[in-house]
């Protein structure tokens, strides 16, 4: 019996997880009970039409994740949730939000190709609830069902407590990262964290607490290129929670054919403050950069290019001006 746990591996190697939120222009969430087997949309309530349409969408390579979610709850309801997530162009916050409750699960995929022709539809409404997903799919990599599922316990019993109206969790299918399990990707923002205990989600809930706890658990903003993402996580530690109130964007300005060293630019806006741009040079870091398998299942090493951040400085600032 393989005992290996990909998730183990990475922690005892001291692996640092930030730059490694996926970038998908949209998400597309789908309330489906488990079980769900190692490919999820060929679970057993998933139906033909559904199927099919995922496969149109892999076939075209459109930036557009589709996920199975559900919660203690699923199994008795007398609807389905779809949510579509689609991300806004420019500064922003993350992604905008759209609900529907559907009679069941027949109705998805008609539902979502009449969206993504006309990007809305009648029956649509915006929650303004943040969305936790946590992976627990299991069949895909054991480590996110011996972690995920505990936490999901856990972070259900933290939101209770905390009385996070809205605030809703959700179990959900592989998004990536089991390496990094328990992880979570934390909608609207489509922020990604790992390797999570109840202390650190804690405080990525209230956005209270020591900030420094995002050098071990921040995956990363998936609205921004996977490099930005290093260098947003050194303006987060500087600016400090009050960071999660600005919009964002960054760019690649240039990188070596080595991926050795990748130029960065970052820019934000503060509420009726300012608008500032930063840029830094990431450098890989011969001392974090680690080679790890990347999956439970894998049966190679990868090596995994991790990145410093140097000759950060502010290029440029403009005052915000707004009249009544």
């Amino acid at each position: 019996m393989n005992h290996f746990l990909c998730s183990d591996n990475s922690r005892q190697a001291r692996e640092d997880i930030i730059g490694s939120a996926n970038n998908n222009q949209t998400y597309i969430l789908i309330e489906c009970p488990p079980p769900w087997t190692t490919d999820a949309f060929n679970s057993r309530w998933v139906p033909n039409s559904l199927r099919i349409l995922v496969e149109e969408i892999k076939a075209a390579k459109l930036p557009i994740k589709f996920l199975l979610i559900a919660n203690n709850l699923s199994h008795k309801a007398d609807f389905t949730t779809l949510l579509i997530y689609n991300q806004r162009d420019g500064l922003s916050y993350g992604y905008s939000q759209q609900e529907f409750r559907l009679a069941n699960i027949e109705q998805v995929a008609p539902t979502v190709r009449k969206w993504l022709r006309y990007k809305h539809c009648d029956c649509e409404m915006s929650t303004g609830i943040r969305d936790i997903l946590i992976c627990t799919h299991g069949s895909h990599d054991k480590c996110c069902a011996r972690y995920g599922n505990p936490f999901y316990f856990h972070a259900s019993t933290i939101i209770s407590n905390l009385n996070l109206d809205n605030v809703r969790i959700w179990k959900t299918t592989h998004f990536g990262g089991h390496r990094y399990a328990p992880t979570i990707i934390d909608l609207p923002e489509g922020r990604y964290y790992g390797v999570l205990d109840e202390k650190s989600f804690t405080s990525i809930l209230t956005r209270s607490g020591d900030i420094k706890c995002l050098n071990e658990v921040y995956r990363g903003s998936g609205i921004i290129p996977r490099p930005i993402q290093i260098l947003e996580r050194e303006l987060i530690l500087r600016h400090g929670w009050e960071w999660f109130n600005y919009k964002i964007s960054g760019r690649v300005i240039e990188q070596s054919l080595d991926q050795s060293i990748i130029q960065a630019e970052l820019s934000f806006e503060k509420p009726l403050d300012s608008l500032c741009t930063y840029q830094a040079t990431l450098i890989k870091d011969e001392s974090k950069t680690v080679e790890l398998r990347s999956s439970c299942n894998a049966t190679e090493k990868t090596k995994f290019l991790k990145y410093a951040v140097a000759n950060l400085r502010l290029t440029s600032k403009k005052l915000l001006t707004y009249t009544s």
